[in-house]
């Protein structure tokens, strides 16, 4: 029987494998990053000393971790629901683990521990884009844009083949690593189209970057919900601060259009194509990623 979990009682150093942790055959080095669903570690492998990322199935709402490293649910009434989470990640382990190519981050193990799961992916080096824009360490021009961008429709376009979308698209789960070059992060809102078994009860929303369909459980998706992310991501790059959220630009949208804002500052087809990404109506915004890739190569 599960024992109440009261977390203000609750030691915050037990929230986070500790340095030097052995686990299966990796040594957990630090945290990198945490979420409430899962956290993040650097860890090195034992055998060749090789640097992994490891995610940690941990929802904090609805689990916690003991003394010994265990993860149990925080009640018998979040007992199910971490079950079915878990499996869920475990299952989005095994998709993420077919998905290669150079523009995704690769899972390249998965394995249960401590009564939750793990998937281990490659290490890769660069800075988070939305680290870039709040810190301004690169200056935002067409050619960086286009770079980032590029890249990154590479990398969901070989997505969206496997009948998957991603559903948390940012500036937050966009890796900028040398020569301008995007790797997608974070996998863990993904779900399938049309509706399959990887489909989650509710879903991941993102203030500002998240499309109106997205908010309504009812509403289709598909490739066009993650075009309006992207496409807010790259409007994100020229404003530098927070968007609109799709709600209320649909009670009154006072988003200035990319074509007038920024009209001196960035060619108008690059501007076109954001706002065309950006349309509220799902139907209005290009419905693949090969539309939107088009835009962005149309200078003419």
């Amino acid at each position: 029987m599960a024992e109440y979990y009261d977390p203000d009682t609750y030691p915050k150093q037990w929230n986070y494998l500790q340095t030097g942790t052995i686990i299966d055959q990796y040594m957990i080095e630090r945290e990198l990053a945490h979420g409430g669903f899962s956290s993040v570690y650097l860890a090195r492998q034992t055998a060749d000393q090789v640097q992994v990322a490891i995610k940690e199935y941990l929802p904090r709402k609805l689990a916690h971790r003991t003394w010994n490293n265990m993860v149990v649910a925080n009640s018998d009434e979040t007992q199910s629901l971490f079950r079915h989470g878990r499996a869920l990640f475990f299952e989005e382990a095994k998709v993420l683990a077919k998905l290669k190519h150079p523009n995704i981050v690769e899972v390249i193990n998965f394995f249960q521990a401590n009564a939750t799961v793990y998937m281990v992916m490659t290490y890769d080096y660069g800075v988070t884009l939305n680290k870039i824009l709040k810190n301004k360490l690169l200056p935002v021009t067409d050619e960086f844009l286009l770079a980032v961008f590029n890249s990154l429709l590479d990398g969901v376009s070989h997505i969206h083949a496997h009948h998957l979308i991603h559903m948390d698209i940012k500036p937050a789960n966009i890796l900028v690593r040398p020569g301008h070059d995007a790797l997608l992060l974070d996998f863990g809102a993904i779900q399938s189209f049309p509706p399959g078994r990887l489909n989650k009860q509710g879903k991941i929303l993102t203030k500002g970057f998240s499309p109106i369909e997205q908010h309504d459980l009812s509403a289709p998706l598909g490739p066009w919900t993650d075009i309006y992310a992207i496409g807010a991501s790259m409007r994100a790059c020229l404003e530098y601060k927070p968007l609109i959220p799709a709600p209320d630009r649909m009670q009154q949208d006072t988003l200035v259009p990319a074509v007038k804002a920024f009209k001196r500052k960035f060619p108008q087809f690059l501007l076109k194509a954001i706002d065309w990404a950006m349309e509220l109506r799902p139907e209005k915004r290009p419905q693949s990623v090969a539309e939107l890739q088009q835009a962005l190569a149309d200078s003419n």
